[in-house]
Order: C-alpha cells, then structure tokens, then sequence
C-alpha cells in the first residue's frame, strides 16, 4: 500500500504548535491554530497548552462571538465571573454569547493543561467586557470594541490569576 502525501487541510499539532509571544506573566504557553492554518474564516479552532502557573486569557466576555473549550489534558480550573471551577479531561465548557459570562482557564497545577478551544471568529460588531482590566477596556474602547452596556454579572473573590500548585 503506497502512502500518499496528506493534502493542506489535514494537520497534526505538533506541526503547528508554535510558543506565543504573549507580554503579560502568567499568559505564556503554546498554540496550535488550525483554523487559521486551514483558511477557515468564522470559526476559530486552537489547541492550547497552558504550563503550570498560566491562564488562557485575561478574564472577558463577549457581546456576539460563542466560544467551547474542551479539556483535552490536565486539570484546569475555569475562572467564571470571579469564582472557580474544577475540571478535567472530558469536560466541555461553553459560553453563549451576549450573556456577560466573564470567563478564562487557569493551570493552578503542577502539570501542563491541554485545551480545544473553538470559538467563532472576528463576527461582526463583537465587543468585549474585561471585567477585572480596566486599562484593556480603554484599548478596547479606543480600537471602539469595548462592550460598556453589556450584562454585568456580580463577581466573586477571585482575582484571575494563575497560581501553580495550588489546584485542590
């Protein structure tokens, strides 16, 4: 049986896991872009690795992009509107849009965290609320993205960041 050669739009990962060059602490980690890497224009498909210590994102919302995020590896806990939740391999999360569900996933563990993460992508008119990031909403607001009348849901105690080893 010969093998032939896979066409573009079959990839795997490893092929496409680059380092993100993200500035803040805290959000470093590593991505794998399939839908950008297969031209794919309204929906956004990454697998992240999150190392110890590191969150997904800062804490945000947003007005009209669903966004899902499967846990592939490892045992994150998801920020939701300041409060914390366990999960591990199998679970699925799911964030509707215009909801004002500020949310993000933090490795609190010692061990890296594998995330599927589809989402929608660059729809129309989305704005974002960053409930904890005062100064991303003045970027937000002069790039006019910001979602100043959007739901506000209350917030727990939680302030977002990532803290390795301390996952109960």
């Amino acid at each position: 049986m010969s093998v032939r050669p896979r066409p573009p739009f079959i990839a795997h990962y490893s092929d496409l896991l680059k380092p993100y060059e993200r500035e803040p602490v805290g959000m470093q980690g590593a991505g794998a872009r399939f839908g950008q890497h297969f031209g794919l224009s309204r929906i956004g498909i990454n697998l992240e690795v999150l190392p110890p210590g590191n969150r997904s994102s800062h804490p945000h919302a947003e007005s009209r992009e669903e966004e899902f995020v499967y846990i592939l590896q490892g045992t994150p806990d998801v920020w939701v509107d300041g409060e914390l939740y366990p999960l591990e391999p199998g679970d699925g999360v799911g964030f509707p849009a215009g909801t004002g569900i500020a949310h993000s996933f933090l490795n609190n563990s010692d061990a890296d965290v594998h995330l599927l993460i589809v989402g929608e992508h660059q729809v129309e008119g989305n704005q974002l609320y960053y409930p904890l990031n005062p100064e991303r909403m003045d970027l937000f607001r002069r790039r006019g993205r910001a979602w100043d009348d959007g739901p506000r849901n209350e917030l727990g105690p939680h302030d977002g960041n990532a803290r390795a080893g301390t996952r109960k």
